[in-house]
């Protein structure tokens, strides 16, 4: 995996236990922009044949990449409370900077996927929340959905359903999560 930024020696030292992906839950928002977390972590769960099951206001499934056992977790509290999760992680054992968080990114086009480690939240609301739980450091991973034409259509935009066609929106989620997988697999405890 090539990376552009300055933290790539921290990157390629992160050890993933739990993958968030962020969303909202129920039908409404289902396949929309700012549930691409929840679509990457789905999409892992079905390859890796994880099981979801309902805990302490998230679901979780197991699954194992390159003998890792990682916890693939949705938050069941809305977008804006996500961090409510990391309480549950700690206590099965998992630091904050074991933590890949995936979200969905207004700043990258459509299907772009960069990783990041540490930083701001730059406005998104479960980034936020994370952060205000337990800290910045932890590795995101970062899927474009473009941003809107205007600033103040941003909240319409992410709770609105993709405009590409959904055959698309599944191959890049797909692209994420290998990129997830390459990067698991190329970093090797």
């Amino acid at each position: 995996m090539q990376q552009k930024n300055n933290s790539l020696p921290a990157i390629q030292a992160v050890e993933i236990r739990a993958i968030i992906g962020l969303g909202n839950p129920g039908p409404a928002y289902s396949h929309t922009r700012h549930n691409a977390g929840f679509m990457i972590v789905d999409a892992l769960a079905h390859q890796y044949h994880g099981t979801w099951s309902t805990q302490q206001k998230m679901q979780t499934a197991s699954i194992v990449i390159n003998n890792i056992k990682i916890v693939l977790v949705k938050p069941m509290t809305f977008m804006n409370n996500s961090g409510e999760v990391l309480a549950a992680l700690k206590k099965q054992g998992i630091a904050q900077e074991n933590i890949l968080v995936a979200h969905d990114e207004l700043e990258l086009p459509f299907g772009s996927v960069k990783f990041k480690f540490d930083g701001s939240a730059k406005g998104h609301n479960g980034l936020k929340s994370i952060i205000s739980y337990g800290g910045s450091n932890f590795l995101r991973l970062r899927f474009g959905v473009d941003r809107p034409a205007e600033r103040q259509n941003v909240p319409d935009y992410v709770l609105r359903k993709f405009t590409q066609p959904q055959d698309l929106v599944d191959f890049e989620v797909d692209n994420a999560v290998q990129k997830i997988i390459d990067f698991i697999t190329q970093n090797p405890l």
